[in-house]
Protein backbone atom coordinates (compact mmCIF):
# COMPACT_ATOMS: atom_id res chain seq x y z
CA UNK A 1 0.00 0.00 0.00
CA UNK A 2 1.60 3.21 -1.10
CA UNK A 3 1.55 5.73 1.78
CA UNK A 4 1.32 8.66 -0.94
CA UNK A 5 -0.13 8.60 -3.89
CA UNK A 6 -1.12 11.21 -6.32
CA UNK A 7 -2.87 10.63 -9.71
CA UNK A 8 -2.79 13.25 -12.69
CA UNK A 9 -3.19 16.39 -10.31
CA UNK A 10 -3.20 19.58 -11.75
CA UNK A 11 -2.94 23.14 -10.64
CA UNK A 12 -2.98 26.52 -12.51
CA UNK A 13 -2.19 30.08 -10.58
CA UNK A 14 -4.12 32.42 -13.00
CA UNK A 15 -2.88 31.33 -16.58
CA UNK A 16 0.20 30.11 -15.22
CA UNK A 17 0.04 25.80 -15.02
CA UNK A 18 2.09 25.01 -12.55
CA UNK A 19 1.34 21.37 -12.25
CA UNK A 20 0.51 18.91 -15.45
CA UNK A 21 -0.76 15.98 -14.64
CA UNK A 22 1.62 14.85 -11.94
CA UNK A 23 1.26 11.54 -10.94
CA UNK A 24 3.26 9.49 -8.43
CA UNK A 25 3.31 6.88 -5.25
CA UNK A 26 5.82 6.90 -2.59
CA UNK A 27 5.82 3.43 -1.02
CA UNK A 28 6.39 2.79 2.93
CA UNK A 29 9.36 3.41 4.47
CA UNK A 30 10.47 4.41 0.99
CA UNK A 31 12.73 7.78 0.81
CA UNK A 32 12.10 10.24 -2.82
CA UNK A 33 13.91 13.10 -3.53
CA UNK A 34 12.09 15.78 -6.16
CA UNK A 35 14.92 17.37 -8.23
CA UNK A 36 14.63 20.05 -10.82
CA UNK A 37 15.23 23.85 -11.96
CA UNK A 38 13.28 26.59 -10.03
CA UNK A 39 9.64 27.45 -11.20
CA UNK A 40 8.94 23.30 -12.00
CA UNK A 41 6.48 23.10 -9.36
CA UNK A 42 8.14 21.04 -6.46
CA UNK A 43 6.93 22.85 -3.95
CA UNK A 44 3.59 23.42 -5.08
CA UNK A 45 3.33 20.04 -5.44
CA UNK A 46 4.61 19.48 -2.05
CA UNK A 47 1.78 21.90 -0.61
CA UNK A 48 -0.50 19.94 -2.15
CA UNK A 49 -0.51 16.69 -0.74
CA UNK A 50 -1.45 18.57 2.91
CA UNK A 51 -4.05 20.87 1.41
CA UNK A 52 -1.48 24.06 1.65
CA UNK A 53 -2.84 24.52 -2.13
CA UNK A 54 -5.88 23.24 -3.45
CA UNK A 55 -5.54 21.44 -6.70
CA UNK A 56 -7.68 21.98 -9.65
CA UNK A 57 -7.37 18.26 -11.02
CA UNK A 58 -6.68 14.40 -9.82
CA UNK A 59 -6.85 12.62 -6.74
CA UNK A 60 -4.72 12.36 -4.07
CA UNK A 61 -4.40 9.33 -1.43
CA UNK A 62 -2.55 9.07 1.81
CA UNK A 63 -2.39 5.68 3.31
CA UNK A 64 -5.06 4.36 0.16
CA UNK A 65 -7.55 7.00 1.67
CA UNK A 66 -9.02 8.99 -1.12
CA UNK A 67 -8.61 12.58 0.80
CA UNK A 68 -9.13 14.56 -2.62
CA UNK A 69 -10.60 13.84 -5.71
CA UNK A 70 -10.68 17.35 -7.73
CA UNK A 71 -12.29 17.94 -11.02
CA UNK A 72 -12.54 21.97 -12.74
CA UNK A 73 -11.53 22.91 -9.11
CA UNK A 74 -14.87 21.07 -7.03
CA UNK A 75 -13.66 18.07 -4.67
CA UNK A 76 -15.87 15.17 -5.37
CA UNK A 77 -14.18 12.97 -2.40
CA UNK A 78 -16.86 11.40 -0.19
CA UNK A 79 -14.77 11.16 2.56
CA UNK A 80 -15.89 12.34 6.26
CA UNK A 81 -14.13 15.80 7.60
CA UNK A 82 -13.04 14.05 10.29
CA UNK A 83 -11.02 10.84 8.80
CA UNK A 84 -9.38 13.49 6.13
CA UNK A 85 -8.29 15.68 9.14
CA UNK A 86 -6.97 12.38 10.98
CA UNK A 87 -5.23 11.53 7.28
CA UNK A 88 -3.15 14.62 7.24
CA UNK A 89 -2.28 14.67 10.64
CA UNK A 90 -0.23 11.56 9.44
CA UNK A 91 2.40 14.11 7.27
CA UNK A 92 4.17 16.01 9.25
CA UNK A 93 6.02 18.55 6.58
CA UNK A 94 9.31 20.58 7.24
CA UNK A 95 9.33 23.97 5.31
CA UNK A 96 12.51 26.66 3.67
CA UNK A 97 11.58 29.16 6.47
CA UNK A 98 11.87 27.73 9.71
CA UNK A 99 8.20 28.92 10.93
CA UNK A 100 9.31 28.89 14.77
CA UNK A 101 7.66 31.05 17.38
CA UNK A 102 9.53 33.57 17.94
CA UNK A 103 8.40 34.19 21.32
CA UNK A 104 8.68 31.05 22.65
CA UNK A 105 11.63 28.68 23.62
CA UNK A 106 12.54 25.82 21.86
CA UNK A 107 10.63 22.81 24.07
CA UNK A 108 7.79 25.39 23.81
CA UNK A 109 8.41 24.94 19.97
CA UNK A 110 8.35 21.41 19.96
CA UNK A 111 5.83 20.54 22.59
CA UNK A 112 2.56 22.45 21.98
CA UNK A 113 0.97 21.28 19.25
CA UNK A 114 0.76 17.70 20.52
CA UNK A 115 -0.89 19.34 23.79
CA UNK A 116 -3.32 21.67 22.00
CA UNK A 117 -3.95 19.49 18.34
CA UNK A 118 -3.84 15.70 20.06
CA UNK A 119 -4.47 16.97 23.68
CA UNK A 120 -1.19 15.11 25.20
CA UNK A 121 -0.76 16.18 28.87
CA UNK A 122 1.79 18.75 29.24
CA UNK A 123 4.06 16.79 31.11
CA UNK A 124 4.00 13.70 28.37
CA UNK A 125 4.46 16.27 25.63
CA UNK A 126 7.53 17.66 27.82
CA UNK A 127 9.08 14.74 27.97
CA UNK A 128 8.48 13.93 24.33
CA UNK A 129 9.67 17.19 23.32
CA UNK A 130 13.26 16.42 25.18
CA UNK A 131 13.85 13.28 23.28
CA UNK A 132 12.82 14.83 20.36
CA UNK A 133 15.35 17.20 20.74
CA UNK A 134 18.08 14.86 21.64
CA UNK A 135 17.44 13.36 18.62
CA UNK A 136 18.45 16.02 16.67
CA UNK A 137 21.50 17.67 18.84
CA UNK A 138 19.59 20.47 20.55
CA UNK A 139 19.32 18.57 24.36
CA UNK A 140 21.65 21.83 25.18
CA UNK A 141 19.03 24.47 23.78
CA UNK A 142 15.72 23.52 25.52
CA UNK A 143 15.14 26.65 26.89
CA UNK A 144 16.40 29.38 23.99
CA UNK A 145 14.81 31.08 21.89
CA UNK A 146 14.94 30.87 18.36
CA UNK A 147 16.34 34.34 17.99
CA UNK A 148 19.72 33.00 19.80
CA UNK A 149 20.30 29.80 17.21
CA UNK A 150 21.66 29.39 14.32
CA UNK A 151 19.54 28.35 11.14
CA UNK A 152 20.49 25.08 10.98
CA UNK A 153 19.82 24.97 15.13
CA UNK A 154 16.27 26.38 13.93
CA UNK A 155 15.94 24.00 11.22
CA UNK A 156 16.41 21.07 13.27
CA UNK A 157 13.62 22.45 16.14
CA UNK A 158 11.71 22.25 12.97
CA UNK A 159 12.30 18.84 12.58
CA UNK A 160 12.05 18.16 16.02
CA UNK A 161 8.63 19.77 16.01
CA UNK A 162 7.00 17.86 12.91
CA UNK A 163 8.31 14.64 14.48
CA UNK A 164 6.24 15.54 17.74
CA UNK A 165 3.11 14.98 15.95
CA UNK A 166 4.33 11.05 15.58
CA UNK A 167 3.35 11.63 11.51
CA UNK A 168 3.78 8.45 9.16
CA UNK A 169 5.09 10.69 6.50
CA UNK A 170 7.62 13.53 6.34
CA UNK A 171 7.78 16.37 3.93
CA UNK A 172 10.35 18.59 3.30
CA UNK A 173 10.83 21.64 1.40
CA UNK A 174 13.99 22.69 0.19
CA UNK A 175 15.02 22.32 3.97
CA UNK A 176 18.41 23.81 3.28
CA UNK A 177 17.96 26.48 1.04
CA UNK A 178 17.66 29.14 2.97
CA UNK A 179 20.93 27.90 5.42
CA UNK A 180 24.28 29.36 5.20
CA UNK A 181 26.53 26.23 3.35
CA UNK A 182 28.42 25.67 6.83
CA UNK A 183 25.26 25.33 8.03
CA UNK A 184 23.59 22.31 5.65
CA UNK A 185 25.39 19.20 7.01
CA UNK A 186 24.21 19.18 10.50
CA UNK A 187 20.24 19.28 8.73
CA UNK A 188 21.08 16.77 6.28
CA UNK A 189 22.43 14.23 8.92
CA UNK A 190 19.64 14.55 10.37
CA UNK A 191 17.53 14.06 7.79
CA UNK A 192 19.51 10.44 6.84
CA UNK A 193 19.17 9.51 10.50
CA UNK A 194 15.33 9.70 9.85
CA UNK A 195 15.85 7.95 6.38
CA UNK A 196 17.78 5.21 8.19
CA UNK A 197 14.99 4.65 10.65
CA UNK A 198 12.69 3.62 8.21
CA UNK A 199 11.10 6.85 8.45
CA UNK A 200 9.04 7.21 4.74
CA UNK A 201 10.05 10.75 3.04
CA UNK A 202 9.32 13.21 0.17
CA UNK A 203 12.02 15.71 0.05
CA UNK A 204 11.72 18.40 -2.17
CA UNK A 205 15.47 19.37 -2.58
CA UNK A 206 18.67 21.17 -4.13
CA UNK A 207 21.33 18.77 -2.39
CA UNK A 208 22.43 16.56 -4.83
CA UNK A 209 24.59 14.16 -2.80
CA UNK A 210 22.02 13.78 0.01
CA UNK A 211 19.96 12.62 -2.92
CA UNK A 212 22.40 10.51 -4.31
CA UNK A 213 22.87 8.82 -0.98
CA UNK A 214 19.31 8.91 0.71
CA UNK A 215 17.15 8.60 -2.27
CA UNK A 216 15.35 5.15 -3.03
CA UNK A 217 13.80 7.08 -5.51
CA UNK A 218 14.63 10.69 -7.62
CA UNK A 219 12.05 12.47 -9.04
CA UNK A 220 13.06 15.05 -12.11
CA UNK A 221 10.20 17.32 -12.31
CA UNK A 222 10.17 20.32 -15.30
CA UNK A 223 7.89 22.91 -15.93
CA UNK A 224 5.22 21.24 -13.70
CA UNK A 225 5.32 17.39 -15.42
CA UNK A 226 7.48 14.54 -14.11
CA UNK A 227 10.03 14.41 -16.92
CA UNK A 228 12.12 11.09 -15.45
CA UNK A 229 11.75 8.83 -12.09
CA UNK A 230 14.63 6.35 -11.31
CA UNK A 231 17.19 5.38 -8.95
CA UNK A 232 19.86 7.57 -7.82
CA UNK A 233 22.44 5.69 -9.88
CA UNK A 234 20.63 6.07 -12.54
CA UNK A 235 19.54 9.15 -12.71
CA UNK A 236 22.65 10.79 -12.01
CA UNK A 237 25.19 8.45 -14.02
CA UNK A 238 22.46 7.44 -17.08
CA UNK A 239 19.83 9.75 -17.07
CA UNK A 240 17.61 8.81 -20.27
CA UNK A 241 15.57 12.24 -20.73
CA UNK A 242 17.69 15.16 -22.61
CA UNK A 243 16.29 17.50 -19.75
CA UNK A 244 17.59 15.69 -16.88
CA UNK A 245 20.90 15.24 -18.39
CA UNK A 246 21.59 19.53 -19.19
CA UNK A 247 19.84 20.13 -15.28
CA UNK A 248 22.56 17.69 -13.96
CA UNK A 249 25.23 18.70 -15.96
CA UNK A 250 24.47 22.69 -15.00
CA UNK A 251 24.67 21.53 -10.69
CA UNK A 252 26.93 18.68 -10.23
Amino acid sequence: MPMIKTVEISKAFGDLQVLKKVSLTVEQKEVVCVIGPSGAGKSTYLRSLNRLEKIDSGRIYIEDKLLFDCEDGVDRAKLPAHERSAALLEVGMVFQRFNLFPHRTVIENVKLAPMHVKKIPEEQAREKAKALLDRVGLSDKLDAYPAQLSGGQQQRVAIARALAMEPKIMLFDEPTSALDPELVGEVLSVMKSLADGGMTMLVVTHEMGFAREAADRVVFMYQGAVLEIAPPEKIFTNPENDRTRQFLQSVL
